[in-house]
């Protein structure tokens, strides 16, 4: 069965992230499989323990993330959804990596800190993950919590193609959520008519379920238009699509989608072409 991924340093952040992946599974009939990366150096270097030790050390790991599921697979509105959980050791970008060579993952979750904590995906895990790997990573901040049927705004520049595999998975989780429409956001300095209406059915014959709402900001950068447009429309989850070239890479490579996060406090879907 395909697989929602959860990355976890035990944090409130990955709690909350945690919460919303176990209500993301039970919506989509998914399993969810709760991750942690143990630093290659870790605990080889803790005072506690040494190289003799470390395979306690490891097991002591693992059973500590068997209990901080256990939060969630004790709750009995969770109690169809299978939870598995693994400890690996190496980087982040490593261990998930391997998982999602050998498994059929659809979604990764990760939580940041948002609003109310301090600014930095710079250079974060969080960061790293959504330039570096290329599955649907949906980013939530400590203050966003999920919602039942979300509004979601998929910000685009059209050129860029949305995979076959990030294409699916936003179909499914449309369908799911039962959205009534989902909102189309392209910001430029002009627009040309007759491209907007090839672009446009080119994104309805991709995006199934759900009928489209497109809107349009000329004469603005993407990412004031962006943060304006979800400051004044109801926005549950901005989808964003990363291509190397665009301005979702820049987003992440220049650390200003912090901005974003820090006045929208929504959750981010990042995509791939």
């Amino acid at each position: 069965m395909k697989q929602i991924l959860v990355a976890t340093d035990f944090s409130k952040c990955a709690a909350n992230a945690m919460a919303y992946a176990m209500e993301l599974a039970t919506i989509l009939g998914r399993e969810v499989c709760a991750i942690h990366a143990i630093h290659p150096t870790e605990g080889i270097n803790n005072s506690t323990y040494n190289a003799i030790f470390i395979e306690d050390y490891y097991n002591n790991k693992r059973e500590a993330l068997k209990e901080w599921v256990s939060t969630y697979t004790n709750d009995d509105k969770y109690k169809n959804v299978k939870v598995t959980t693994l400890c690996d050791v190496g980087f982040l970008k490593a261990v998930i990596t391997r998982y999602v060579d050998k498994h059929e993952v659809e979604l990764l979750v990760m939580g940041i800190m948002g609003a109310t904590g301090i600014s930095g995906i710079v250079g974060s895990n969080a960061s790293m993950v959504v330039t570096k790997i290329k599955i649907p990573t949906l980013i939530i901040p400590l203050e966003s919590k999920f919602e039942n049927v979300p509004m979601i705004t998929l910000a685009t520049d059209f050129e860029t193609r949305l995979s076959a595999v990030d294409v699916n998975a936003l179909n499914e989780m449309i369908k799911a959520f039962g959205s009534a429409k989902m909102q189309v956001l392209y910001v430029a300095e002009k627009t040309d008519a007759e491209q907007v209406q090839i672009w446009e059915a080119r994104l309805r014959d991709l995006i199934k379920h759900t009928d489209l709402e497109f809107n349009y900001i000329q004469g603005s950068s993407a990412l004031n238009g962006i943060m304006n447009f979800i400051q004044s429309h109801e926005t549950d989850m901005l989808c964003l699509v990363k291509h190397h070239h665009n301005i979702v890479y820049r987003l992440f490579t220049r650390s200003t989608v912090n901005q974003v996060m820090n006045k929208s406090v929504k959750a981010i879907l990042i995509l791939h072409e």
